[in-house]
C-alpha cells in the first residue's frame, strides 16, 4: 500500500474530525500506522473545518499532511480554501452539488452525491461523514468492510448503528459505482 495523506475539509458540525478519527481507527484495526488531527476555526459550528488522516504500512514520522494524496470535500468555502496548491497526483472527491475550481484538473475530481445520498437514501442528512467514508473505503481499500464496519460502530452514537451502516454502505456503492463507470 502507498502512504495516504488524506484530507477531509468542511463545515463545523458535518462530522469531519469524527470522519477522520473513524477512518484512523479502521487503519489500525487492519494493522497500519496512521496519525489523525484535525482544525476548526473559533465558530466550531458552521466554520470552516478540516481533518486529516496519514496512513502508511510503515511507522509514520511527520503526522501532518504534507503532500495530500486525496481531499474529499463536504463545503464550497472549504474546498475553495483547501484545494489550493494542490498536486495534479491528488484525487479530489467532492460533494455533487459543490462547484470544482478551476485550479483543478478534470481528471482530479470524483462528484459524487455524498449530502443527497445521506439525506434521501439513508434518511439523515447528519450521516454524511459515514457516507463519505464508505466512499473513501471504496476508493482507497483502507481496511476490509467488516473491520471499517466496527471502527464505524465503536465512535458513533449508540443507538444509531443500523443507521451508520446503512450510510457506510451507501457511500460504498456511490463509489463502487462510479468505479464501474469511469475505470476500466
Amino acid at each position: 500500500m502507498k502512504r495516504n495523506e488524506i484530507r477531509i475539509v468542511g463545515s463545523g458540525g458535518q462530522g469531519v474530525i469524527l470522519a477522520t478519527v473513524i477512518l484512523a481507527e479502521a487503519a489500525v484495526l487492519a494493522g497500519k500506522y496512521t496519525a489523525q488531527s484535525q482544525s476548526y476555526g473559533p465558530e466550531a459550528r458552521g466554520g470552516l473545518c478540516k481533518a486529516e488522516t496519514l496512513i502508511d504500512d510503515r511507522p509514520i514520522g511527520f503526522t501532518k499532511v504534507q503532500n495530500a494524496t486525496l481531499l474529499l470535500a463536504l463545503f464550497q468555502t472549504s474546498l475553495n480554501q483547501y484545494a489550493v496548491g494542490l498536486s495534479p497526483d491528488c484525487q479530489v472527491v467532492i460533494d455533487s452539488s459543490l462547484k470544482a475550481p478551476d485550479t483543478l484538473l478534470p481528471n482530479q475530481v470524483i462528484s459524487l452525491p455524498i449530502l443527497q445520498t445521506a439525506r434521501e437514501v439513508v434518511g439523515k442528512s447528519q450521516t454524511a461523514n459515514i457516507v463519505a467514508l464508505g466512499v473513501l473505503n471504496e476508493l482507497l481499500d483502507i481496511a476490509p468492510e467488516a473491520i471499517f464496519r466496527q471502527a464505524v460502530l465503536k465512535w458513533i452514537p449508540k443507538g444509531t448503528d443500523a443507521l451508520n451502516i446503512k450510510a457506510f454502505d451507501a457511500g460504498h456503492a456511490l463509489a463502487k459505482t462510479w468505479k464501474k463507470e469511469h475505470i476500466a
